[in-house]
C-alpha cells in the first residue's frame, strides 16, 4: 500500500511513519521544514525515518500548487494522511495569514490532488478545538461544532466542510480525525507537557493559565496512532440512515465520517502538572496567569463512534505517557 503522509517531519506524523514503515508500507512523506518550533528536532525525527526502506521524503509546502500537482501526477497512492498544518491556537492569534496558508490553501492542493489522482481514502486531522464554544460534554461528532474561537479551530472546522464538498461532488472517501491534546515522546515545544517539563528542569517557572481551572484529554501519542491506522483501513460510506431533515454531523449521504480520538477521560492541569513533578522527581514553581485568548477551559472526547467502528480506545494512563515523554527528554536533551 503506497501512502503519503503530510507532515511527515511533524510529531504526529513522524510517529505514524515510523509505523506505517514497520508494518511495510511505502511511504511518501513531505514536509516544508519551517521554523515555527526547532528545525533541528524535525530533522532529528527524520533521521529516525530514513533508516527504513520504502520511505521516499520530499521537502515540499502545501500552498504551493506546481508542486503539490506535480506530487500527485508522480505518484499513485493509495492513502493520503494529511497532517501538515500551521498548529497552535495562540500562535493563530499573532499570525493568521499562516493559517489561511497552509489550513486552508494548503489542504485545498491535498483535495484536488486527491480528486485528479483518484485517492481511495483521504484521512485528515481535525482537532478537538473545532467544538469552540460547546460546553455539553463528552464532546460528540454528533454536536454541531459552528461557534470556534480562534483561526486555527476555523481552519480546521473549514477542512471538515471541505472535505465534505469533495465527498459529496467528486465520490472521494474522506475521514476527518479530532485529536485531543496529543503528548508523548517527540512531542512538540510548543505543547504544556514540553514547556512545563522544561521548565521545572531548568528551575524556572510554568506558566499556568486560568489559574490552573483547566481540564484537558490528554491522548497519547501511541493511542493517536493506532487510531489513525485503524481508520485508515476503514473507507467511508455513505450512511443509509443519513436524513437531511435531522442531519449527523459525523456523516453524510456521501463517503464521509468523522470521528474523535481522545482518551475518554480528562484530567485537571494540576492533576497533569503533578504526575510531570513525580516523573521528574522536582517540584514546579508556579506562576498562576489568567485564561488566554482562544482557550478552552475543558476537553473531553466521546470516542464511541470509534469504538463501534474499529474497536478501538485509546488507553493509555496518563502517569506511563508522561514519564514515558520525560525519559525521552532526558536522553534527547541532557
Amino acid at each position: 500500500m503506497n501512502v503519503l503522509v503530510t507532515g511527515a517531519a511533524g510529531f504526529i506524523g513522524s510517529t505514524l511513519t515510523l509505523r506505517l514503515l514497520k508494518e511495510g508500507y511505502n511511504v511518501c512523506g513531505i514536509d516544508n521544514l519551517n521554523d515555527y518550533y526547532d528545525v533541528n528536532l524535525k530533522k532529528a525525527r527524520l533521521d529516525l525515518i530514513k533508516k527504513f526502506s520504502g520511505f521516499d521524503f520530499q521537502q515540499l509546502d502545501l500552498a504551493d500548487r506546481g508542486k503539490i500537482e506535480a506530487l500527485f501526477a508522480s505518484n499513485s497512492f493509495d492513502c493520503v494522511v494529511n497532517l501538515a498544518a500551521q498548529a497552535g491556537v495562540r500562535h493563530s492569534i499573532e499570525n493568521p495569514s499562516s493559517y489561511v496558508d497552509s489550513n486552508l490553501v494548503g489542504f485545498g492542493n491535498i483535495l484536488e490532488g486527491c480528486r485528479h489522482s483518484k485517492v481511495k481514502h483521504l484521512v485528515y486531522a481535525s482537532s478537538s478545538s473545532v467544538y469552540g464554544l460547546n460546553t455539553l460534554m463528552p464532546f460528540s461528532v454528533r454536536h454541531n461544532v459552528d461557534h470556534p474561537i480562534s483561526l486555527y479551530a476555523a481552519s480546521k472546522k473549514a477542512n471538515e466542510l471541505m472535505a465534505h464538498t469533495y465527498s459529496y461532488l467528486y465520490k472521494l472517501p474522506t475521514t476527518g480525525l479530532r485529536f485531543f491534546t496529543v503528548y508523548g515522546p517527540w512531542g512538540r515545544p510548543d505543547m504544556a507537557l514540553f514547556l512545563f517539563t522544561k521548565a521545572i528542569m531548568e528551575n524556572k517557572p510554568i506558566k499556568v493559565f486560568n489559574n490552573g481551572n483547566m481540564q484537558r484529554d490528554f491522548t497519547y501519542i501511541d493511542d493517536i496512532v493506532e487510531g489513525v491506522i485503524r481508520v485508515m483501513k476503514k473507507v467511508p460510506e455513505a450512511d443509509p440512515e443519513w436524513s437531511s431533515d435531522s442531519p449527523n454531523p459525523s456523516s453524510s449521504c456521501v463517503p464521509y465520517k468523522l470521528y474523535n480520538i481522545g482518551n475518554n477521560q480528562p484530567v485537571a492541569l494540576m492533576e497533569f502538572i503533578r504526575a510531570i513533578e513525580t516523573a521528574i522527581g522536582k517540584k514546579a514553581m508556579i506562576d498562576y496567569l489568567p485564561m488566554q485568548p482562544g482557550d478552552v477551559p475543558a476537553t473531553y472526547a466521546d470516542v464511541g463512534d470509534l469504538i463501534a467502528d474499529t474497536g478501538f480506545k485509546p488507553s493509555t494512563p496518563i502517569e506511563k505517557g508522561i514519564q514515558n515523554f520525560v525519559d525521552w527528554y532526558m536522553g534527547y536533551y541532557i
